[in-house]
């Protein structure tokens, strides 16, 4: 007769915890927006959102906690993310979406040192990234909103902002 020895197997490792938990998904987006406003070829994604990256930042952080294996905290506050509905208003093209992967994938390669698991993140935002696609233009700032919010890159000696365009808020802000 042998027994039914059912050993502990230890519990499964999320990406969220491989990432540090919530400090380092706060640091990758902290990093991330940084690069957004920096670089001159992330300009067109940096359009899309508000003056103060504040709001988009935490967004994405609560966004991404229970994306990576943690806790919920972007459903619990606002439901079932609906990624393609939420985005809808914004125009997200291929450049759109190539520019949100670059400030993505800088932050990641600066964060995660692990190659293989900094492939799979960038896989999986990529897949992320291409399902929001919703126009094939989206090259350029949305008309109105062209030099509303200047990146930091702008102020550098020899760069220049958008030309001055009338300012508009926008209510929400994109993760």
């Amino acid at each position: 007769m042998t027994t039914d020895t059912n050993p502990i197997t230890p519990a499964r490792v999320t990406a969220y915890e491989t990432l540090g938990g919530a400090p380092g998904v706060r640091q990758l987006v902290s990093r991330f927006y940084a690069l957004m406003d920096e670089l001159p070829e992330a300009y067109a994604v940096r359009c899309l959102h508000p003056e103060s990256l504040q709001g988009s930042a935490q967004s994405l952080f609560e966004f991404l906690s229970g994306w990576l294996g943690g806790p919920p905290l972007y459903s619990e506050k606002k439901g079932h993310p609906r990624l393609r509905m939420r985005h809808s208003p914004y125009a997200i093209g291929p450049r759109v979406r190539d520019e949100w992967m670059l400030c993505m994938t800088q932050a990641l390669t600066e964060q995660v040192a692990d190659e293989a698991f900094r492939a799979q993140l960038i896989q999986a935002f990529a897949q992320t990234a291409h399902h929001l696609l919703n126009t094939q233009g989206g090259g350029a700032c949305p008309a109105g909103h062209a030099g509303q919010h200047a990146p930091a890159w702008a102020s550098l000696p020899g760069r220049s902002s958008a030309p001055e365009t009338s300012s508009t808020t926008q209510d929400q802000d994109p993760p």
